[in-house]
């Protein structure tokens, strides 16, 4: 299964603006998965009659949509599925996602990618992140509550030893890796003149910043948690050289170094699930401590504006509701339909994409969960 970075996704949302075509479906990872080619067959055809009732001419429809064609007839790419399917067409473009969340049927023109289903997967079963590390491996393992993949960047020191070989020959130690008196646990061992318990510590410790500075790599415009994972004397110094505003207090503790990435993750998950429902309560809250005072709103018009502004700092948006119009950045006007019109973009999503690509929070919700029964809650920055 494929993980969406909060990157990728914030990609998505700023291609040009063009043709654009966003499918939607649940997918199997065993059973029924027959089933699986025939029903994106089905929702190729309505993405071409959408297509071709938006202006678009049929051959030009049948080119963007060419590439997920070819999908229907590759076994083994629907042998290797998730709970959901994601796919993103323009045209000389395409992109699809396996992923570990269900979605309803869904099809999209419009000049911009929808992305409103995707968001729960950065919120509330979303995305985090587990920093395996110890003296003598690092892995940073990207998660949701069901997938993972490993993406530790090159430019992060393979070991302690590694880090150390690079010291001024003066001060070079030589080390090796002992058994910890706990059990699953390791001690570092250092001989050489003047080493003592200081000198141990800093040598972790800009082994740890060597850390912190390769995993920017990945995470530079992350906001998903980090949980990190080693023997307990190390959280405290790990804790020294970060720099990532979201790695939690809390840790897995003992030698990460025997534990597969889906031991981490299932560990990882049990520290970050509270962490997610805490975030989005203290959303709800926030906007009805606010409601009323002008720095919060639930009017789809004045919450759009206040995204395209960078204004707003957490958002509640409902899945599965569209508010089709058009927004016109110029003139500011922001017209409002009951059903598509040729030109028109779901604002609902527009406004999640814009909050999102402004560093604020978004919550895709059930309607039902978005306070004062409109399909958007925003509390704004000022």
């Amino acid at each position: 299964m494929d993980i969406l970075s909060r990157d990728e996704l914030i990609q998505l949302t700023q291609m040009p603006r063009q043709t654009s075509v966003s499918i939607y479906m649940p997918s199997h990872r065993t059973v029924e998965i027959e089933q699986d080619p025939i029903r994106l067959r089905n929702l190729l055809r309505k993405a071409e009659e959408q297509l071709v009732e938006s202006g678009v001419r049929s051959t030009v429809a049948s080119d963007i949509l060419e590439a997920a064609q070819r999908l229907l007839s590759d076994g083994l790419f629907w042998r290797n599925q998730g709970d959901g399917l994601a796919l993103f067409l323009a045209p000389d473009l395409f992109r699809h996602y396996r992923l570990p969340s269900s979605f309803q049927e869904l099809v999209v023109v419009a000049e911009r990618f929808h992305i409103k289903p995707l968001l729960p997967l950065l919120s509330g079963d979303g995305l985090f992140y587990v920093l395996a590390v110890s003296q003598n491996q690092v892995r940073l393992i990207q998660c949701s509550r069901d997938s993972l993949r490993t993406v530790t960047p090159d430019s992060v020191p393979e070991s302690l030893a590694e880090t150390l070989k690079y010291d001024n020959p003066e001060r070079q130690l030589q080390f090796h890796t002992g058994t910890g008196t706990g059990p699953g646990k390791r001690r570092a061992m250092f001989h050489g003149h003047g080493v003592g318990m200081e000198d141990t510590k800093d040598n972790i410790l800009r082994y740890f910043q060597q850390i912190d500075r390769g995993l920017r790599e990945v995470l530079q415009n992350e906001r998903a948690p980090l949980v990190v994972a080693g023997v307990d004397y190390l959280h405290s110094i790990y804790r020294q050289a970060n720099s990532y505003t979201y790695l939690l207090g809390e840790g897995i503790e003992g030698n990460p170094d025997g534990l597969s990435a889906e031991d981490l993750q299932k560990q990882a998950w049990t520290i970050v699930e509270p962490y997610h429902k805490r975030g989005q309560a203290e959303a709800l809250d926030r906007y009805c401590a606010t409601a009323g005072t002008g720095l919060a709103t639930n009017d789809v018009e004045q919450a759009l504006l206040a995204a395209y502004d960078g204004r707003i700092s957490t958002l509640l948006v409902a899945l599965e509701v569209q508010q089709w119009g058009s927004f016109d950045a110029e003139k500011r006007s922001v017209r409002l339909h009951q059903q598509p019109e040729p030109g028109d973009d779901d604002l609902l999503d527009f406004t999640a994409a814009y909050t999102l690509a402004k560093a604020g929070t978004v919550y895709a919700v059930e309607a039902s969960e978005v306070p004062d029964g409109s399909p958007v809650a925003a509390v704004f920055r000022y």
